[in-house]
């Protein structure tokens, strides 16, 4: 992977926004590779495709690269509201390639992969609609709030300048893709609950711990009113997707 990136392909154009597609989409096909499988490269989709610039050649995964030249932070703008949260339920998410490039040198610094199985609903959140005076008058995008996300579902390829190994990656990958076999809207759960057990910054931890997050999930689960059997429920899920182990008497450990 080479983190310089044809700064020169800029030079054919005065928008900040277009310089930066061009930049960072030609770079993306020539140094991007699938994390689902053995392909060294990713094609492009035809321009204007939804939610969807690269496509795994080999096995099809779905890609979409957004790209910032300030970190990444903890927020990503994405499309339609309505959309994104359709493609959720209905589990037609793209994998998602977050990149941090830095300017004027045009170097690629971080770039993370967040897999199409990890989004909960939880982490898109709703924007104001769009102003009169815009084009789109009252149409509502929404951000991705990556802090929503389970660390373990947000896979580093490059970190701080550092390049990780395609095999590394698809190891990672691997690890948390048994999330996929899970429907999508139990998925959401799951993944709510990873995330708060993470949060507890705890090698191994109880079911008390994870209790005292009960009214934030019951928030986020409106629907629910048997929110520590769900709990329960949502740990022993994450045990036998091996990204949790049982100790005994109520008590986890991380692997």
């Amino acid at each position: 992977m080479n983190l310089s990136m044809p700064a020169e392909l800029a030079l054919g154009y005065k928008s900040a926004a277009q310089q930066a597609r061009v930049v960072t989409q030609a770079w993306a096909r020539d140094n991007l590779f699938c994390a689902g499988c053995s392909s060294v490269n990713l094609t492009p989709t035809r321009e204007g495709s939804e939610a969807n610039d690269f496509v795994c050649p080999r096995c099809t995964l779905r890609y979409e690269l957004k790209s910032k030249s300030a970190p990444i932070g903890k927020k990503i703008r994405d499309a339609g509201f309505n959309a994104m949260i359709r493609t959720i339920r209905e589990d037609h998410t793209p994998n998602l390639v977050v990149m941090h490039y830095e300017k004027p040198q045009w170097m690629v610094r971080n770039l993370v992969l967040v897999p199409h199985f990890a989004f909960p609903e939880s982490a898109i959140e709703k924007c104001a609609p769009l102003s009169e005076t815009h084009p789109r008058h009252g149409h509502i995008l929404c951000n991705i709030v990556l802090e929503q996300i389970p660390n373990a579902a947000k896979i580093p390829i490059v970190f701080n300048g550092a390049i990780s190994s395609p095999s590394k990656v698809r190891e990672h990958f691997k690890q948390v893709s048994s999330l996929k076999e899970l429907s999508a809207k139990e998925r959401g759960w799951t993944l709510d609950v990873l995330r708060v057990v993470q949060s507890l910054g705890k090698k191994q931890f109880t079911n008390d711990d994870v209790y005292v997050f009960e009214k934030h999930l019951q928030q986020l689960h409106p629907d629910n009113r048997h929110v520590k059997d769900k709990i329960r429920q949502q740990l022993q899920v994450l045990r036998d997707a091996k990204l949790l182990i049982h100790v005994g008497n109520g008590t986890w450990r991380l692997p």
